[in-house]
C-alpha cells in the first residue's frame, strides 16, 4: 500500500533512537533533580572546631576583663577588674614575672578585683573562669602591659637591716622627688610589729616622711617595714618603680632626763632609775635648749670647734671623749673633765651636757640611735628639725601631719588605718612612756 513502510530494519532503528533519547532524558532528569558532594574527615573536623570556637567566643562575651586584651600603658593604680555580664565567676588567676597579684571575688560571684597597685612596665595575663546562665563553662584570657613612666622617684629608709634602735626612734623615709599624692604613698606603707603598736605617719615637707608611735615603742619589738611603692604615682606623672622593705628592732629602753636647774641627769634603764649624775649644761649666753630629743649618733672622740674665730677669747678646738649627739647644731652628752668642779652646781658649757668622765663612758657604751634625751627648765626653746624632734609634738599635733588623718594600728598580722577617735586612751606616763606636751618650750618644768 502507498505511504506505508513495512521494512523491519527501518522500524527497529527508529525505536532504538527513541529509546536512546528517552535514556538521555532520564539521565538529564536524574542529574537536574539534585546535587551530591563529598566532605573529607579533615574538613569535617575543621568545621566542628570553628563551630566550637564561635560558641566559646559567644560565651566569653559574658565575661569582661579590664584592662582589655592587648592593652598597653595600663594605669597601675586601676588594678584588674573581672566582671560576669551574665552567669557567675568561679576563679581568676594572674600570671606575671613581677610580684604576685591577688584579689577578691565579690559575694555574689559577679566580679573580682585585684588587691593593691600593679607594677610599672610589667606584663600580666589574666585568666577568668566562670559559668554561663546555661550552665556551660566559660574561660576568658586577657594579656596587657602597664605603662612605662617617663619620670620616677626612689625612696630611702634610714633604718639598717637588723639594727637596734631606741624606744623613741622614728622610721625615716626620704624621697628623691617631691611627693604631692601623699595619702596614696602613706597607704602603700605596711608595718608588721612583734608587739601591738599605735602610731601615725607625719610629712615633714614634701620629701621626708616619719612614722612615730603615739607613745614610745615597747622595748624589744621587732619591726618589719614594707613600702609597696612600685606603681604608686607620687606626683603627677612621677611613679615609684621598686618596693622597699627593711627589718630592724627596738632594743632596751634607755631614757635620759637633764635638768638645767637641778644640774642633774637621771638615766632610766628598762623603766628603772639606774643612774643619777651631776651635770653642767649651757651657760646663760649659750643655754642648752629644752625639748625631748633622740640620740642621733655617737663617737669617741669628737672634735668640737666653736666659740668664735680662731684666736678670739672664746674660741675652742677640742677633742671630746664619749660624745653622744642629740642636735644637729652640735649638742651632746659628753665627758668633760675640765668642768667636774661645776657639775652639779652651775652651768658653764657651750650648750652641751657635761658629764663626769666615768659617767659619760657608761652612758656612751649603752647608747644607740633613738634613745630619748629630754632637757628641761632651760631659758631656750628647742627648734623643730634640729635633730630628731618628732617627740616635740603631742599626739594630736602629730596626727595633723598625716595626709590621711588616720592612725596606724600595727601588730604581728600587719597594720590597719583607723580613725584616731576609735583608739583606746593612752596610759603612758612621762618621762618613761612618752614625752610631755610642750616639752620644747622654754622653761619646761623638770620631768626627772
Amino acid at each position: 500500500m502507498r505511504g506505508t513502510d513495512r521494512r523491519p530494519g527501518r522500524r527497529a532503528r527508529r525505536y532504538a533512537g527513541v529509546a536512546a533519547a528517552a535514556a538521555i532524558a532520564l539521565l538529564a532528569t536524574a542529574c537536574s533533580g539534585g546535587s551530591h558532594s563529598t566532605v573529607s574527615p579533615a574538613q569535617s573536623r575543621a568545621q566542628a572546631s570553628a563551630s566550637a570556637q564561635a560558641h566559646a567566643a559567644a560565651l566569653a562575651r559574658d565575661v569582661t576583663i579590664t584592662p582589655a586584651d592587648g592593652s598597653h600603658d595600663a594605669i597601675p593604680a586601676d588594678g584588674i577588674t573581672v566582671t560576669a555580664v551574665a552567669g557567675t565567676l568561679t576563679n581568676v588567676t594572674v600570671r606575671t614575672s613581677g610580684d604576685a597579684v591577688s584579689g577578691s571575688l565579690a559575694g555574689d560571684s559577679k566580679s573580682w578585683h585585684s588587691t593593691g597597685i600593679l607594677g610599672v612596665s610589667q606584663s600580666y595575663t589574666v585568666t577568668a573562669a566562670g559559668t554561663a546562665p546555661s550552665g556551660e563553662k566559660i574561660v576568658k584570657t586577657s594579656t596587657f602591659r602597664t605603662l612605662t613612666p617617663a619620670q620616677t622617684f626612689s625612696t630611702h629608709i634610714f633604718e639598717g637591716y637588723q639594727q637596734s634602735y631606741g624606744v623613741g626612734m622614728p622610721i625615716i623615709l626620704t624621697f628623691s622627688r617631691p611627693i604631692t599624692n601623699k595619702a596614696a604613698v602613706e597607704r602603700s606603707l605596711q608595718l608588721t610589729t612583734s608587739k601591738p603598736v599605735i602610731g601615725a605617719w607625719y610629712w615633714d615637707g614634701d620629701q621626708q616622711l616619719y612614722f612615730r608611735p603615739r607613745d614610745y615603742w615597747p622595748a624589744y619589738t621587732k619591726v618589719t617595714f614594707t613600702g609597696h611603692l612600685n606603681g604608686i604615682e607620687g606626683a603627677k606623672g612621677v611613679y615609684g618603680t621598686h618596693d622597699l622593705s627593711q627589718t630592724f628592732e627596738i632594743g632596751r629602753s634607755l631614757i635620759a632626763v637633764a635638768s638645767t636647774t637641778t644640774h642633774k641627769t637621771q638615766i632610766y634603764l628598762n623603766g628603772k632609775l639606774t643612774y643619777q649624775w651631776p651635770i653642767s649644761t649651757g651657760r646663760a649666753s649659750l643655754p642648752t635648749p629644752d625639748g625631748t630629743y633622740l640620740s642621733v649618733e655617737k663617737a669617741n672622740p669628737v672634735r668640737m670647734i666653736g666659740g668664735g674665730p680662731a684666736g678670739s677669747a672664746g674660741h675652742y678646738d677640742e677633742l671630746v671623749n664619749f660624745a653622744v649627739r642629740f642636735t644637729y647644731s652640735g649638742d651632746y652628752y659628753h665627758s668633760a673633765p675640765w668642768s667636774v668642779v661645776n657639775q652639779g652646781t652651775s652651768n658653764v658649757s657651750h650648750g652641751c651636757v657635761n658629764l663626769p668622765p666615768a659617767a659619760a663612758q657608761t652612758y656612751y657604751d649603752m647608747s644607740i640611735p633613738g634613745d630619748p634625751i629630754t632637757v628641761t627648765a632651760s631659758t631656750a626653746a628647742g627648734k623643730w628639725d634640729d635633730g630628731w624632734t618628732q617627740w616635740f609634738l603631742s599626739w594630736s599635733a602629730y596626727l595633723k601631719g598625716s595626709a590621711t588623718g588616720e592612725a596606724v594600728q600595727a601588730g604581728p598580722q600587719g597594720n590597719t588605718f583607723v580613725s584616731p577617735s576609735s583608739l583606746p586612751a593612752s596610759t603612758a606616763s612621762v618621762p618613761l612612756g612618752t614625752s610631755a606636751t610642750g616639752n620644747f618650750y622654754a622653761g619646761t618644768a623638770n620631768l626627772g
